[in-house]
């Protein structure tokens, strides 16, 4: 067997006994401790705990960058999604390459693709339901958010290397024009029906209102779609802010994580 990229390769028919020897790819193992390491922080609830000091400045910094923004701007907490979903990406192109060794087809890797696209968001329904007396059919966290692109990422990656740049770009521009073309909240807009304050010191004013929190296009397409489904309330606004067309822009991510896959492969053969 030679070794290509971590999968085994088979050379000759005489060579198959020879045992499979799997390399890891440090730089990938790396990024993924660390990403795991940021979600158990949050876990720890450090954030809070740093709160306590006050205005000490060192605190502060933990403080900050353990937990999310109010709206807008970014912490170190607000890159564990987008971490994640780049590791996604960046699995992807090894894993094709895995099973086309195998001799796999495309159909049943296409195949495979749904299967975990739909493991991915029924997981994310079932964590986000586990306290809750009805399922709770919500779709902007992390498992929902990969599982909603993870088909479209599987489809891309079997074009060409420019088509992927092509690929983001476009889903940039896209979901740039679908806030920007829809119609921006009055000045008489209710935000507070909205779980939003109307003294609220993070409301974006003139263009840049067409991204205020639960007054955008994401968020008035979750209030059409959210309602499909059966729940105790109807769906008016997620207090965070959070929107399932967010998979879209995490799709962008994913397929950094696919360049940064592939480069990785070209880099180690």
């Amino acid at each position: 067997m030679t070794e290509d990229q971590g999968v085994a390769v088979p050379r000759t028919e005489e060579s198959t006994t020879v045992p499979v020897v799997k390399r890891r790819i440090a730089s990938i193992d790396v990024y993924r401790g660390l990403v795991m390491t940021l979600m158990l922080l949050e876990m720890t609830e450090i954030s809070s705990f740093a709160a306590s000091f006050g205005d000490n400045p060192f605190w502060k910094f933990i403080n900050f960058h353990t937990s999310h923004v109010e709206w807008f701007g970014c912490s170190l907490h607000d890159l564990i999604q987008p971490g994640f979903s780049f590791l996604v990406g960046s699995a992807l192109a090894f894993s094709i390459l895995s099973r086309r060794r195998q001799g796999q087809s495309f159909g049943r890797m296409f195949f495979h693709a749904l299967i975990r696209a739909f493991i991915l968001v029924t997981l994310g329904i079932f964590l986000r339901s586990l306290h809750s007396d009805q399922t709770n059919f919500t779709f902007d966290d992390t498992l929902t958010q990969i599982g909603l692109g993870y088909v479209f990422l599987f489809l891309i990656a079997w074009l060409s290397p420019v088509f992927h740049y092509v690929a983001i770009v476009g889903i940039l521009i896209a979901y740039w024009g679908i806030f920007a073309a829809y119609p921006a909240p009055p000045s008489d807009f209710d935000y507070a029906a909205v779980g939003v304050e109307n003294d609220w010191p993070y409301h974006l004013d003139g263009f840049e209102s067409h991204w205020n929190k639960n007054s955008s296009a994401a968020w008035a397409f979750d209030q059409y779609w959210m309602n499909l489904f059966p729940r105790e309330h109807s769906f008016t606004h997620s207090g965070g802010g959070y929107a399932t067309l967010s998979f879209i822009p995490t799709l962008g991510t994913m397929l950094l994580g696919l360049l940064a896959g592939n480069w990785l492969r070209a880099v180690e053969r």
